[in-house]
């Protein structure tokens, strides 16, 4: 029983620290036991101010938090598109390999004359490209 009072004097505040709150509930190291009047709305003035403080932290605190949040998920939803578009780039470079090899298989039986078929279309492509830009 005597450990149960010594914890409730602990959580007591006035008996830590030595001084009653004063009666708006607010306890500040600035009052004193019998304060006088402008004192007294002084201590009220700097507690408000406090409150105020901390009201406009509070709201920073939740915005901080609230972008944090966002970028979270900003981050999930980028790491699934990612992941889609590498899965995307895997089947497109495996299509364009067997493309590559079918095509080099073709280029061995054929001999050199495809060489010259590919040098031609290249050469009007790039006449096609040159034109357009002129027109432009």
């Amino acid at each position: 029983m005597s450990q149960r009072a010594t914890n409730a004097a602990l959580r007591d505040r006035s008996a830590l620290l030595g001084v009653t709150p004063p009666a708006s509930g607010r306890s500040s190291p600035y009052s004193s036991p019998n304060p006088e009047p402008s004192g007294h709305r002084y201590v009220d003035d700097l507690e408000g101010q406090n409150d105020e403080a901390l009201e406009g932290l509070a709201a920073k605190v939740k915005l901080l938090k609230d972008i944090t949040v966002g970028i979270g998920n900003e981050v999930r939803e980028s790491t699934v598109q990612l992941s889609q578009m590498n899965d995307a780039f895997a089947e497109t470079s495996g299509i364009l390999a067997g493309t590559f090899r079918r095509m080099n298989n073709m280029a061995q039986r054929q001999g050199c004359r495809w060489l010259w078929y590919i040098l031609f279309l290249v050469l009007v492509f790039w006449f096609f490209i040159i034109v357009w830009w002129f027109r432009r």
